[in-house]
């Protein structure tokens, strides 16, 4: 695409306007105006059950009649991990299609978590290129727009151990998703990447890799919660032993979003505690939707939350459960989005 939604809103409105004074004002000046409104449609991250989920009390069948009957919620994002490997089982697909033909529900994106794009072994990285086009079908296929996709290795990120050298890193991560983007072009398809762990913590580092990709079909995920540049250790090699580590290092979250949020195809609006007055306490929504509104995004906004598996791990934490928590996402967008529109 060589313009910008915000340009093509901008144009829209001018021809539809027809003989106004809208139409008296340069292009640029409208397109302007525009962009100082905040609006967003609410999506749901599959990973906000991710207590169910992992637990077997809830299946990825289940996730698009819950979203829509307990929250109202019609846009999903789905997580890969959930599918139990049935991505590229056509009846399951089907199946999965089905139900959410029959809700009326939109299927938006993957959040893939598979062998890592960025090896710096060429052979390796080509490998998991390829991996990651069944998800590219499978996604087209539900009717999604993009996948999201990590560049590095979630198992260091599981055992904590240090990701590899910056610069090497960078110019892998650079050719294997300018590989996938090239793949998924042919069935107009995205491929965001969310600041996730190791080197995409940097946002920096993240940026220039998307300057050297380059791509019209490239873009990024913001996550208001995954800054941290360096946890403690974890003590076991499992969810269990993520959720118990401690941030040493952050990147300033604030930031980090005004340097994504030119690349920005989507949001992540991660949630783990809400104070008495409804706000998350980790993340200032009013400050951050801010910058997301200076930026002129209009998109999904996708809910995270966090506290349901948190709460599994440290029941005395004061987490919200899955569902009251998605709860308190949703209104706290809501809230939002009215007071800076």
């Amino acid at each position: 695409m060589t313009q910008s939604r915000r340009q093509f809103l901008g144009q829209l409105g001018l021809s539809v306007a027809g003989i106004s004074a809208a139409s008296l004002l340069p292009t640029q000046t409208f397109a302007d105006t525009m962009a100082k409104k905040l609006s967003f449609d609410i999506s749901l991250a599959e990973f906000s059950f991710a207590g169910e989920l992992y637990s077997g009390k809830m299946t990825n069948m289940d996730f698009p009649a819950r979203a829509k009957n307990e929250f109202g919620i019609n846009v999903l994002e789905y997580v890969s991990g959930f599918f139990n490997n049935k991505h590229t089982d056509q009846a399951y697909l089907k199946e999965l299609k089905q139900r959410t033909d029959d809700l009326g529900m939109k299927n938006n994106l993957i959040m893939v978590d598979g062998a890592n794009i960025a090896d710096l072994d060429a052979a390796k990285r080509k490998q998991a290129v390829e991996a990651h086009h069944a998800w590219v079908d499978a996604a087209k296929y539900l009717g999604c727009t993009a996948i999201r996709v990590n560049l590095g290795d979630t198992s260091k990120a599981i055992s904590g151990a240090p990701d590899d050298p910056a610069e090497e890193a960078a110019k892998a991560a650079a050719d294997g998703y300018h590989q996938l983007l090239e793949y998924a072009a042919k069935q107009n398809m995205n491929v965001i990447v969310e600041n996730h762990f190791g080197n995409s913590t940097d946002i920096d580092w993240l940026v220039g890799v998307m300057k050297q990709v380059n791509m019209p079909n490239a873009g990024l995920l913001p996550d208001f919660g995954n800054f941290c540049r360096q946890r403690s250790k974890p003590e076991t090699n499992d969810i269990k032993g993520i959720m118990s580590t401690k941030c040493i290092q952050e990147y300033d979250r604030y930031e980090g979003v005004k340097k994504m949020m030119p690349y920005a195809k989507g949001i992540s609006a991660k949630t783990h505690k809400f104070d008495a007055a409804g706000n998350e306490t980790e993340t200032d929504f009013r400050r951050m939707f801010r910058i997301i509104k200076d930026a002129g995004f209009q998109g999904y906004v996708g809910i995270e939350y966090e506290g349901g598996i948190m709460s599994m791990y440290n029941p005395t934490g004061g987490y919200l459960s899955s569902s009251e928590g998605i709860k308190a996402t949703k209104t706290l967008l809501e809230r939002v989005r009215k007071e800076l529109a």
